[in-house]
C-alpha cells in the first residue's frame, strides 16, 4: 500500500509541474523538462534507497524468484540489505545473496558441500548411523539431532 501511496504522489508532482509551469506559465519546455526530472528522481529514489525501506519497515511489497534448479532455505534482514539462502544441489552448494539497495554491491557468501537438513528429505545429510546419540531405548539419553520433547526453560 504505502507503494502506491509513493508513486501516486510522484504522479501528482508530475502533473503538478506540468500544470503550474506548462499551462499557468506557457513554458512547456522546462515543464516537461521538470516533469522528466521528477520522473527521473522518483524512480531513482524508489530503487535505490526507498524500496527495502517500503518492505521491511513500512509493509511494502518486493517480489523475487529462486533461480532454476534451487531450492530456497531462508531470508534475513541485515540492516535494511535482505540476505536469501538457497541451495543448490547439483553443485551441492548454499548460496547466500545479498539484495542491496538498487542491486549495487550485492555481497555474496557460498559454502562448499552444503548438506541442510531439508534438502535431502530428511535425516541430516550425510549417513554415518549407529552413534551413542542414536541409541533405540529411552534409557535417559537424549537424541541431539532431534528437537527434545520438553522446554528446555520453564515456562
Amino acid at each position: 500500500m504505502i507503494t502506491y501511496l509513493y508513486w501516486v504522489l510522484v504522479a501528482i508532482l508530475i502533473f503538478l509541474s506540468l500544470f503550474l509551469v506548462g499551462a499557468r506559465m506557457g513554458k512547456w519546455k522546462p515543464a516537461v523538462i521538470l516533469a522528466v526530472l521528477v520522473w527521473l528522481a522518483g524512480t531513482v529514489l524508489y530503487y535505490f534507497w526507498l524500496e527495502q525501506i517500503f518492505v521491511k519497515r513500512l509493509g511494502g511489497t518486493m517480489t523475487l524468484s529462486v533461480p532454476a534448479g534451487q531450492q530456497h532455505i531462508a531470508a534475513t534482514w541485515k540492516g535494511d540489505n535482505l540476505w536469501i539462502e538457497n541451495y543448490d544441489p547439483e553443485t551441492n552448494r548454499c548460496i547466500f545473496r545479498e539484495y542491496s539497495r538498487g542491486n549495487l554491491l550485492e555481497g555474496q557468501v557460498v559454502i562448499e558441500n552444503c548438506h541442510p537438513l531439508r534438502a535431502g528429505g530428511g535425516g541430516g545429510g550425510g549417513g554415518g548411523g549407529g552413534g551413542a546419540n542414536h541409541s533405540a531405548d529411552n534409557s535417559g539419553s537424549e537424541d541431539t539431532t532431534t528437537i527434545p520433547k520438553r522446554p528446555r526453560t520453564a515456562l
